[in-house]
């Protein structure tokens, strides 16, 4: 991914030198198994701890000659570590060490991944209950429904969060998985006791039953989770943009002193972050129909998965660091305007109370469809001739000879629609 977009604890997991640091842990740990179980000389694990080196510039070179990565990687840690180097890798295959250290990879960027988490659900939380009873319009096909809480908005979104840690929980256990188990899977050269070594050592679980890789379903659902983060991500900056529209302006990214919203027209503000927010979010939702398609591999190995892995690896896990920590800092800085949002509440003349009229007329002995029609018409009324919706209603005999003026007035107040609040964010925050 580039700098831009970037941060660089995310980046140093997936730069060529941890890369082949965990390539060297998992070499050094299998052999120390196999010297465990006598089956190279003792003492080679030791040698090659103290005298092998990551020469990143060393490895390409090679590499460029002999057009194999883990070959070129051995052959560089051989020619520090001396003959002893000789017995890495005994019976083992290249996947054995590529797909064991990808899943490493991936377990310390899902790490990060929930720490940028619990930080979006602390600020949610926090603001959550700070605008718990500030009242706001709620919307549904983008035209103002009935009254809610911008709180309970903000809980909503914290409530997805907390669905999303699980979530990530679960895919960094469904890759924390370790295959030694040599070519083709069959551990017709290496024991597998080596392989269960080597996961405990570097704490992960033995795959199952490897096909020479580790099945790559799990890393279909790790990248199918991060999408469904991005998901979310998208979901919260959608609605922070549609907030700052000039004509709704509930709410409004901070905007620095020195800061400039246009090249041409000095006024704008515009919702920068999140509108980055949903582009990064497209990207890493792109990576995920890739990894789906790497689940169907040639028989027991092909490497049609390994450049799109080289390329969804680095880039979904380091723009999701990159958006979440944006979202954070969005969210923690956020302008809320709850003057305007009572405006707008205000906007449509008590149309949003339409629905309880409604119902009492039922209760009053109305059908339905009857008291539908009736209510409808006024509202239609209500909104052609910018009348007060209470007024016409007010002025309806059929009405107010089965609903009481002080009923009326009742329904057209907010604090009905605030009432189970309380109930709701129990419920969320426990």
């Amino acid at each position: 991914m580039i700098s831009r977009y970037s941060r660089k604890e995310l980046t140093k997991i997936w730069s060529d030198e941890n890369k082949y640091k965990i390539w060297l842990d998992v070499e050094i740990a299998a052999a120390q198994a196999m010297e465990k179980y006598k089956i190279i000389p003792k003492g080679v694990s030791n040698v090659v701890k103290k005298k092998g080196r990551i020469n990143v510039k060393r490895i390409n070179q090679i590499e460029s000659r002999v057009k194999h990565d883990v070959i070129a990687f051995l052959t560089s840690i051989t020619e520090k570590a001396g003959i002893n180097a000789r017995y890495l890798h005994q019976g083992m295959t290249s996947s054995d060490v590529l797909d064991t250290s990808f899943n490493i990879q991936l377990v310390q960027s899902g790490k990060i991944l929930l720490n940028d988490i619990d930080k979006i659900l602390s600020v949610l939380k926090r603001k959550a209950f700070k605008y718990k009873l500030t009242p706001c319009i709620g919307r549904s096909h983008g035209i103002h429904a009935e009254p809610i809480t911008f709180g309970l908005k903000l809980c909503s979104y914290y409530e997805e969060f907390k669905r999303n840690r699980r979530r990530l929980q679960s895919a960094i256990y469904e890759v924390s998985t370790c295959a030694i188990s040599g070519a083709v899977g069959t551990y017709a050269n290496i024991d597998p006791r080596v392989e269960i070594f080597v996961s405990k050592k570097l704490k992960l679980r033995p795959e199952p039953i490897s096909t020479q890789v580790i099945p790559r379903d799990r890393h279909a659902y790790y990248f199918s989770i991060l999408g469904i983060i991005a998901g979310s991500i998208e979901r919260i900056a959608t609605e922070i943009r549609h907030l700052q529209r000039s004509e709704i302006y509930e709410l409004q990214e901070f905007f620095s002193k020195d800061q400039k919203g246009s090249s041409a027209m000095p006024h704008k503000k515009n919702p920068i972050l999140s509108e980055n927010l949903t582009g990064l979010s497209r990207i890493v939702r792109s990576h995920v129909t890739p990894a789906l398609e790497n689940i169907a591999l040639w028989h027991e190995r092909d490497i049609s998965h390994s450049s799109v892995e080289r390329n969804i690896g680095p880039d979904s896990n380091i723009t999701l660091d990159f958006a979440l920590t944006r979202l954070a800092n969005l969210l923690d800085n956020m302008i809320v305007y709850p003057k305007k949002m009572i405006s707008n509440l205000n906007l449509t003349k008590g149309l949003i109370f339409s629905q309880e009229i409604m119902l009492e007329l039922t209760k009053a002995g109305f059908s339905r469809e009857r008291a539908y029609k009736i209510i409808q018409k006024h509202a239609k009324e209500s909104y052609s001739k910018k009348i007060d919706l209470i007024n016409l209603i007010k002025k309806d005999k059929t009405i107010t000879n089965k609903i009481s003026d002080s009923k009326i007035n009742n329904i057209f107040k907010f604090s009905k629609h605030l009432k189970n609040i309380n109930y709701i964010f129990r419920r969320v925050f426990k």
